[in-house]
């Protein structure tokens, strides 16, 4: 085993396997920045020139690619306030108001340095300990998703920073919007209104593009007379270093954050938008200043791309030792792992050794080349927000509708995200943040299909009560999700006693 990782890692940086790596990942940074365009898509439009390619080259810039476009997502998150990918919604939280403050660069360079860690760490674990991660995916059923997703659902009371009564509204009507299309247990059509295109659901991106990237071009126009410009952004030396210095200080939060994705990514169907919020609620949560959370932190910037991008490495964990994909963009590995004649499992380690273990190895390579890409690239990036409003609001607004357009090539998505954008802007205005509301929409399908597969499962057991609050794996999320709900009443019950003290 260790002959066949030494050889595959000396591939790697052989001719002309690093330049495919090396491009694969400024691919998927390029694809990752524009909204609407997501790793998976990418990947499978990439897929087909992998045919005529050795299995190694082919995995490699594959690998690459998915690396940099999780982190590529961060770049828009910044600078217009827009997920490149799903993945980048918790990003947006502080990336943005950071780039308001002039510091696009801190934030850019937060999210490439974290990024990095979370890649690397994911690797590791992925390297040594595969095999018991992947036995801990298989112990999931209807009961822990269920519970994963109501735990995941107590991170409104972290984003409602202003009230959560608000945010408890904004989480129940994403909810509610996710209820729309078929049934997935009896396949009833819910709320389409007849139209045939809502029948498969509302899509995520669309929405993510209509809650986040519209209402801010509405709001650069509306304050066009008093900004010109989003921020105002100079150059100064020693950012990189700086930023690299306060982040290596906190390694707590990276490597909590790098844990938090490596562990959601290996469950099938949670992807890196659950991983990078659940890792921003714990950076709250462990935080001694959470006030300065969504005001502008590279503390949040870090704890969210750390997660997203460790979910990669995560993912690729079932599917590789048990022939399991981990998410969307896993699935399309497992596609190119057949074509080339690669059927993942245990086998795959011994009989394709060197090739899989040069598919491992690229993810850590090309995170550092992802950094160094990030970095060297930061300070051109982050020279955006210093262009016009009367030129950013519409560049915005044409990359939404071809975003939008580009995802199932329908007209009507288009017009579900200009609807998203004005319900969004209106909800802005009232004091709803669109944080609960995309969460809803995220975990409300996976919370359903749960709990009605759960019940099924349960009465065919003997016992629904059983089923669900006597498995292991749901009693922790059951404990973790009272804490998670009770943790900001209680921290600011502490905090007010420690003022009086």
């Amino acid at each position: 085993m260790l002959t066949q990782a030494a050889i595959a890692l000396g591939n790697i940086f052989a001719w002309p396997n690093f330049g495919f790596l090396t491009l694969g990942t400024l691919v998927g940074i390029v694809v990752g920045c524009l909204p609407g365009l997501t790793a998976t898509m990418a990947l499978a439009l990439l897929v087909p020139f992998t045919f005529t390619m050795p299995a190694m080259q082919g995995l490699i810039m594959l690998g690459g690619l998915y690396i940099g476009a999780m982190y590529g997502g961060a770049i828009s998150a910044t600078l217009i306030n827009t997920p490149g990918t799903p993945s980048a919604i918790a990003t947006t939280f502080d990336g943005f108001p950071l780039a308001k403050k002039g510091m696009a660069q801190h934030s850019l360079v937060a999210a490439a340095y974290s990024s990095m860690i979370g890649g690397l760490f994911g690797t590791v674990l992925l390297l040594f300990l595969s095999p018991p991660l992947a036995r801990m995916a298989l112990q999931f059923g209807p009961a822990e998703y269920f519970w994963m997703a109501v735990f995941g659902l107590t991170i409104i009371a972290t984003l409602s920073t202003e009230s959560i009564l608000k945010g408890l509204i904004g989480g129940a009507l994403g909810l509610l919007l996710s209820t729309v299309g078929i049934s997935p247990i009896a396949g009833d059509v819910r709320f389409t209104f007849g139209i045939p295109s809502l029948q498969g659901g509302i899509d995520l991106i669309v929405a993510l593009i209509g809650f986040f990237s519209l209402p801010q071009v509405l709001e650069m126009v509306e304050e066009y007379h008093v900004n010109k410009h989003i921020g105002a952004f100079s150059p100064k030396p020693g950012i990189t270093l700086e930023v690299v210095k306060e982040l290596t200080r906190k390694p707590g939060l990276l490597l909590r954050s790098s844990l938090v994705g490596t562990i959601v990514g290996i469950i099938p169907g949670a992807g890196g938008n659950i991983a990078s919020l659940l890792s921003y609620n714990e950076a709250v949560r462990w935080s001694s200043r959470p006030e300065e959370f969504g005001q502008g932190t590279i503390d949040g910037v870090a704890a969210a791309e750390a997660a997203n991008n460790a979910v990669v490495p995560g993912a690729l964990t079932p599917l590789l030792t048990l022939g399991i994909p981990g998410s969307p963009a896993a699935a399309v590995f497992l596609g190119t792992l057949l074509l080339h004649g690669l059927r993942p499992g245990p086998e795959l380690f011994t009989e394709f050794g060197e090739i899989t273990y040069a598919l491992i190895f690229s993810l850590a390579v090309s995170s550092v080349v992802m950094f160094v890409m990030g970095v060297c690239g930061s300070q051109w990036f982050a020279r955006m927000i210093n262009f016009p409003i009367s030129f950013l609001a519409p560049m915005v607004t044409f990359l939404s509708v071809i975003g939008s357009y580009a995802i199932r090539n329908n007209y009507l998505d288009v017009v579900a995200m200009l609807g998203f954008g004005f319900l969004g802007y209106v909800s802005r205005k009232l004091g709803f943040h669109p944080g609960p509301i995309v969460l809803g929409l995220i975990l409300g399908p996976m919370a359903e299909q749960g709990l009605v597969q759960g019940m099924i499962i349960g009465r065919a057991s003997g016992s629904i009560i059983q089923y669900f609050f006597c498995r292991p794996l749901s009693a922790v999320f059951i404990l973790l999700s009272f804490i998670s709900a009770l943790w900001p009443f209680l921290a600011k019950s502490y905090r007010r006693q420690m003022k009086r003290g």
